[in-house]
């Protein structure tokens, strides 16, 4: 079976400045509670809320690839390297951290919500390099409109977000019984969040038909691509569904920091 299913009592838990931010953690660090810790050189996935107003404070990074993307809301941001901004409902900032940098934010509601994730580039490269900090709102991103169907690119093919590490990233939005098809090519792996609604995955599979797996608000599903070629994934909504979609190479050509259990 190529896809599994993990429900929100299987993603880590975690609460941040005495409770005004909570976070699911469907892909957590070691000891945080998540069932998966990695998929490929994607290592990190926090889904925050802060109903008024959650803060950070001063923290340092070093070395990995770091996005926050904001669903409501907006995040301020304030950085080591003399950065100020805010990003807004739709918008992402990138951190390239580098040889090292800190930051601190602030998530201003009434609910906000947005996603951590962070990703593994070559370790012994990326800690040569200077860090950086890149905004991009809303307005930058190629979105497609179809019928029934909104599919945003937030990283990969017409994006203008710029890691290093291999990643494509959609924020796809559906009504109720609409499908679309994603092609999973050989030696990747996708990880997907259902932010609202439920609905079902289904993929064919040439020794046993067809596998179908039904998913509800907040699951989360991690697909492993097959070895010979590319792997044809269909997303069925059966409710309103707005769900994101990331895919990443199992191995990305260099080694990483930490393996999977």
């Amino acid at each position: 079976m190529n896809g599994k299913l993990y429900p929100a009592d299987l993603q880590g838990k975690g609460v941040l400045d005495g409770g005004r931010i909570i976070e699911s953690k469907p892909i957590g660090l070691s000891g945080e509670g998540s069932a998966v810790t990695r998929v490929g050189p994607l290592f990190y996935w926090s889904w925050f809320q802060s109903p008024l107003d959650g803060y950070t404070g001063l923290h340092a990074h070093q070395g990995f690839e770091m996005i926050t993307y904001m669903i409501q809301g907006k995040a301020v941001h304030q950085n080591s390297l003399g950065t100020t901004s805010e990003v807004e409902a739709g918008g992402l900032q990138l951190m390239r951290t580098g040889s090292g940098v800190k930051r601190e934010e602030r998530f201003v509601g009434p609910n906000a919500e947005g996603l951590q994730i962070w990703f593994e580039p070559h370790l012994r490269n990326a800690l040569k390099l200077n860090p950086s900090y890149r905004q991009y709102r809303y307005h930058d991103f190629h979105v497609e409109h179809g019928e029934g169907v909104i599919r945003k690119t937030v990283i990969g093919n017409r994006s203008p977000v710029d890691l290093t590490v291999d990643v494509n990233m959609v924020d796809v939005r559906m009504e109720p019984g609409k499908e679309m098809n994603f092609s999973l090519g050989k030696g990747r792996s996708m990880a997907a969040l259902a932010l609202r609604g439920g609905g079902s995955w289904s993929a064919q599979e040439n020794s046993t038909g067809i596998e179908r797996l039904p998913f509800q608000h907040k699951d989360f599903i991690v697909w492993k691509g097959n070895d010979e070629g590319a792997l044809t994934l269909s997303l069925k909504a059966e409710e309103s569904l707005r769900m994101i979609c990331i895919d990443v190479p199992e191995d990305p050509g260099y080694p990483l920091y930490a393996k999977k259990p």
